[in-house]
């Protein structure tokens, strides 16, 4: 599969690497394909890299890996979408006060925004509940790491669980794309936990089922 991503931070690097190790292609959107860092990773993996609204057009599926300060103006550049499947691994932070959290009521979801930028587009909200470091290395964890997903198109759904599983994690599904109102506050019990509890970033979620 195809598949196009948006943004060249920690998380957009460890999708490609782990993507492009379980057999994908890979199509790097950026604006900047001459740094050194994104055009390390691209030669290492063997991805294209494009313009990110040329890369969103090529792509079979769209990854959204940007910093939500500048999640709305870059999406709505990336043009016409409708028809599909977009993941949205952004969760909606802000810093007020001192204090990082989500910068919306729990009536409301960054999912449900990005699906308001992108009329048509199946987008599909997952990948936010972990650090970069477990979607590119969880093989030696003792359990393996869940990662839930919500969305309208069951077959969107169907896709992006197919492509979880090849980063090593156990889709689940919560529901339509209104329950992005659960899983952007559910990581931020992974953040409090890494960063504020010292937990630090090396560890997911899991699935643990009684024998």
């Amino acid at each position: 599969m195809r598949i196009a991503i948006i943004g060249t931070g920690n998380v957009g690097r460890a999708l490609a690497r782990g993507w492009a190790r379980a057999g994908h292609g890979i199509i790097i959107g950026t604006r900047n394909p001459g740094e050194p860092g994104v055009a390390n990773l691209a030669r290492q993996i063997r991805a294209e890299t494009a313009a990110p609204s040329v890369a969103a057009a090529a792509g079979e599926v769209v990854t959204l890996a940007l910093p939500w300060s500048i999640a709305e103006a870059a999406v709505k550049a990336l043009g016409e979408l409708s028809g599909k499947i977009v993941i949205d691994c952004m969760n909606p932070l802000a810093v007020v006060g001192g204090v990082i959290g989500l910068d919306r009521s729990h009536g409301a979801s960054g999912a449900e925004a990005v699906a308001g930028w992108l009329p048509g587009a199946r987008v599909v909200k997952t990948l936010n509940q972990v650090g970069h470091e477990v979607m590119s290395d969880n093989a030696r964890m003792a359990h393996r790491p869940v990662m839930f997903m919500a969305g309208d198109d069951d077959a969107a759904k169907a896709a992006v669980g197919h492509l979880l599983t090849d980063l090593g994690l156990e889709p689940l599904d919560a529901g339509d794309l209104a329950k992005a109102r659960l899983l952007e506050p559910f990581a931020m019990v992974w953040i409090n936990q890494a960063l504020a509890r010292g937990k630090g970033r090396a560890w997911a979620f899991a699935a643990v089922h009684q024998n």
